[in-house]
């Protein structure tokens, strides 16, 4: 008797570390949590930092977004997901801290792009999570996933124009920073639709084709006098025909509507900056 009640003790104890084990645990949920408070605490901080010398800064944020991305993810990392899963996760929070850096430094301004960005930021989680185990095995969510990750692809490009057409530099340094910044963003894109292990060849050259294709028009567009922002929309707006094209190819749903459509939208954000920026010249 004086055993069985000894052993019921032990599993009563037994069950209540148990229970404060599973309380004070990060599962997948909390740690999407704690980066993305993280990530949004980080924006703040590095606005603090000299002009001079932000990027430097921002490089260190982006290599920090990615450890801690990666952290919250790696139990369902695997092979090039190491790289092509968290390029979004890693480009996305330097993408909006550089935007940030161009607003107005109002106290309404910055909390808003603080909420907004944390929200956002725990929705890319969970977009990566949800493409990560789809890599594994079949998941409904997927698709919601896909768009998700193709609405914050797009904003993240938006973002990233921005800031390299603000610098207001040379036609070579907008070549080079426009592929620096559309190449992965194109990969990421491809990736998660394929979610291989591997990338394949096809893979980079559909990346290249389309990185090649929004270059070119940053660099014909940077010898129009129009605002920055009327840039951003409109080559943010070719990522999204262009991409939005590939992903079809990818899933065989590429038919002759589906190119008129996106190609129609195209025109008619071109043919809207067109006549704005006519009219400011002809004013």
């Amino acid at each position: 008797m004086w055993f069985s009640n000894s052993e019921n003790k032990q599993k009563v104890i037994k069950s209540k570390r148990q229970a404060i084990g599973n309380r004070f645990s990060f599962t997948k949920r909390r740690r999407f949590l704690l980066v993305s408070l993280a990530l949004t605490v980080g924006l703040f901080v590095v606005q603090r930092f000299p002009v001079e010398s932000r990027i430097y800064v921002f490089g260190i944020y982006g290599l920090i977004s990615y450890l801690l991305c990666a952290w919250s993810l790696f139990r369902d990392l695997r092979g090039v997901s190491w790289v092509s899963n968290l390029i979004l996760p890693t480009l996305y929070p330097v993408a909006v801290g550089l935007f940030y850096f161009l607003l107005p430094q109002y106290e309404v301004t910055k909390i808003m792009v603080a909420v907004i960005f944390l929200i956002s930021m725990y929705a890319l989680l969970l977009t990566s999570n949800i493409f990560a185990v789809a890599s594994i095995r079949t998941i409904q969510l997927l698709r919601a996933a896909r768009a998700v990750g193709f609405l914050l692809t797009v904003l993240t490009a938006a973002f990233l124009f921005h800031f390299i057409f603000s610098l207001r530099v040379g036609v070579l340094y907008i070549f080079g920073m426009s592929s620096l910044v559309t190449y992965p963003l194109f990969l990421f894109g491809i990736w998660s639709y394929t979610l291989g292990d591997k990338l394949l060849g096809r893979d980079l050259m559909r990346a290249l084709v389309g990185t090649l294709v929004v270059v070119e028009v940053a660099v014909a567009i940077s010898f129009w006098q129009i605002d920055v922002s009327l840039i951003s929309i409109y080559l943010s707006m070719i990522v999204y025909v262009v991409l939005g094209i590939l992903q079809h190819e990818l899933e065989d749903r590429l038919f002759a509507r589906t190119i008129q459509e996106y190609v129609g939208f195209g025109m008619l954000v071109f043919g809207i900056i067109v006549a704005m920026v006519m009219t400011r010249w002809i004013g």
